[in-house]
């Protein structure tokens, strides 16, 4: 029996308004864990822009500025922090001469990998009190949540994309 239009657009938000109060809740979780680790020090800015990079190896700044919506200046001065801790490389880029290509060095992808650790097992410590039904349905959830996401990303990627107003 397919579910009404009206109670669908409400499981929409209801499910909206979870995701996004977890979201600001493990937003603070790792704010906390990243100001309390014994890990080299990297800004919120600075890790979202080494997630950005690491996904994306050989990404041009100007692209990086895009993905990141912030303005040249502050993305070459995280640059600049992350590049003097030995986080990141930039790279001539092939094929122009005035651009710069960037990635992460083997220092920076370790930083994320503990970082991920670390987020993981918090996670795994709170899916693994759910009882299993429940954690099959947020893992079954989560995929289609993350492969939507993604295609979103793609899209606002292309060039000419105008998000819809």
């Amino acid at each position: 029996m397919p579910v009404p239009e009206s109670t669908s657009h409400t499981f929409s938000h209801a499910a909206t308004r979870s995701a996004s109060g977890i979201v600001e809740l493990l937003d603070v979780m790792w704010e906390h864990a990243r100001g309390s680790a014994t890990i080299a020090p990297a800004s919120t800015s600075q890790l979202r822009l080494m997630y950005v990079v690491d996904r994306a190896e050989g990404i041009r700044m100007r692209t990086l500025c895009k993905r990141l919506a912030t303005a040249p200046p502050s993305v070459t001065r995280m640059c600049d922090r992350l590049q003097a801790i030995g986080f990141l490389e930039r790279l001539p880029c092939p094929g122009s001469g005035r651009e710069v290509t960037l990635r992460l060095t083997a220092e920076g992808q370790n930083h994320l990998l503990r970082i991920r650790e670390q987020r993981e097992n918090t996670l795994h410590h709170a899916i693994s009190a759910l009882p299993q039904a429940e954690r099959r349905a947020l893992a079954k959830g989560l995929a289609g949540l993350h492969a939507q996401l993604a295609a979103d990303a793609d899209e606002e990627s292309r060039p000419g994309f105008a998000p819809a107003a």
